[in-house]
Order: C-alpha cells, then structure tokens, then sequence
C-alpha cells in the first residue's frame, strides 16, 4: 500500500482552495469510473449501488491507497499527494494524458516531464486489453517494460506481476540472455532485434534525462554483443507483423502472428498476438482461456 506523504501546507489558504478542487475532481473521475470500465471483476462488489461510478474503498484497493486516505484527499483535508500517489490514481481512474496532468497540477505538483517515461496507460487503450479478451495483448513503454496485459497473455508467456525492476523490460531479458518461453525464426529474430534497438535509441533522443532508460542502455551494450553491434551500426528498423512460437509448459509449441501497433501521442507499444480461425492455435487460445493461468510456471515473458 502506498503510504501518504505527511508535508505541512506553505500556505493554508491557498492550499485549502487547491485541495478543494481536487477533491471535486477526484469525486468526479470516480463517480464516472464504474466498476467495469476500471478493471474490476462482475459480482466483485456487493449491495446495491446508489451510483454507476467506484465506490471510495473500490478506488482504495485499484490505488493501493487506504480508504481514509482517499476520504480525506476528497474532503480536501490531506496534505500534497506526491507524485506516485497521483500516478496510482491516474491509472486506478484510467485518466486521459490531459487529465492526469490537470490532476498533477490541482494537487500542487509540476505534470510529468515529457522528458521522463511514463508509466500511466491512456484509458482507451486499458480498455483495449479488458475487451479484446480472446487475443493475447500486453503493453509496453519507451524502455519496453511490460506495464499492463490482459488474462490470456499472462496463461501464454507468463504473469509479469512477480517480476521487478528490469525482469520486466522484454529488451533486458531478451538480450541480457534471461529465460523466455519465446523463439524466433532466424530472419525475423533479426527484424526483432534490430527493431528494438531501433527503438531504444529513438527514445534516448526523445526521453535525454531519463536515466532509467540511460542506464538500460549502457548496461545492455556491456552485457550483450549482439546489442554492441546493432548499437554501434546505427541500424534503423521498425516492428512488422511476424511470426513466433511460445513454448507453454502445458501445451508445448503455440505458433502465433505477433503484431505490434503503438499508440498516437504516445511511445506505448501494443503487442497482439492472433491466430486464424480455426487453427491449431487458435484452439489452444481456446484451452488457455478455459484454464487460465492457475498452476502456471515462474513468468518467463519474451
């Protein structure tokens, strides 16, 4: 649970004002939020709803916030929320880019610097993965760290939710040499390589004080050869649709098209993965989607 900041206000009134704005806006966002459209399973709440929208202990749990604390930002009696407060709530009440820094700014802190990678999903896309519940679909940003995917992705490559840090980056684990249930055709492991160094570059330019995604870098090109090379050519590549197998602990080999949209506005990645109707795989989409990922293996994503 993330725990409050305790900062006494510069200035009370100016302060009181700001906080009474927020917590309008929070009401708000929660009061259009219903219990679907943020994630939450059918049945999950009990009683009757007096309103479509989330209920205070509802926005508690997806925030990781106590429900006291979330009562008193509303009520305009807590001190500044800090920023990975806000970024909890941001993403909990599946805000716009425009509405997570309107939130940033009525609690009194500077928006997130576009020059900083952000972790926050546009709710379009988050809605994106809730739906289309029959493909495998996982998003990732500019350093290409799996930040969200749906139930099907985590019963085929793996539940990223107990992997930290760098474990989650695909770029770190695929060329750092970690275990992944994912191989690759010769060619289009090297389309794959070259797109995601292609990639990391493209962000270094346009995210320069990020040092999360600096330091990625500089240790990719220490550890691995093969990143050095593509680095050091200055190779330009982009993501087309491909082909890969993911070798699943229960149903062996499932081949699948891969295909990698991103999202305007954005440097957040969309990875898809389809089959054609009635094949092979799309059968095992079938089983997948029936057993769920209970009883899977450790998390081997790729």
């Amino acid at each position: 649970m993330i725990r409050p900041p305790h900062r006494p206000p510069a200035d009370a009134s100016e302060t009181d004002s700001r906080h009474g704005d927020l917590g309008r806006a929070l009401r708000h966002w929660r009061d259009r939020t219903g219990p679907a459209g943020a994630g939450l399973p059918a049945g999950s709440a009990s009683g009757i709803r007096r309103a479509p929208g989330l209920r205070r202990e509802e926005l508690a749990q997806l925030a990781g916030l106590s429900v006291d604390y979330v009562v008193r930002l509303e009520r305009g009696r807590a001190t500044t929320p800090s920023p990975q407060v806000l970024h909890a709530l941001a993403r909990a009440l599946r805000l716009t880019w425009a509405e997570r820094d309107h939130l940033f700014l009525l609690a009194g802190q500077a928006p997130p610097a576009d020059r900083q990678i952000s972790p926050s999903i546009p709710s379009s896309v988050q809605r994106l993965l809730d739906q289309l519940g029959r493909n495998p679909i996982a998003v990732h940003d500019a350093c290409w760290n799996t930040i969200s995917w749906n139930p099907l992705w985590a019963a085929l490559a793996g539940d990223s939710s107990g992997l930290r840090g760098r474990e989650r980056s695909i770029a770190w684990r695929h060329f750092a040499g970690l275990p992944s249930r994912v191989t690759h055709e010769p060619d289009q492991l090297a389309c794959f390589e070259t797109a995601v160094v292609s990639d990391l570059r493209s962000s270094t330019v346009r995210y320069p004080g990020d040092r999360q995604l600096r330091r990625l870098v500089t240790d990719l090109r220490e550890v691995s050869g093969r990143f050095e090379e593509l680095w050091q050519s200055h190779v330009v590549g982009f993501h087309s649709a491909d082909r890969k197998t993911v070798h699943h602990p229960h149903l062996g080999p499932v081949t699948v098209d891969c295909d990698t949209l991103t999202v305007p506005g954005s440097d957040l990645r969309i990875v898809v993965y389809s089959a054609p109707p009635g094949s092979r795989t799309a059968q095992q989409f079938e089983m997948l989607a029936a057993i769920g990922s209970q009883d899977m293996c450790t998390a081997e994503t790729g």
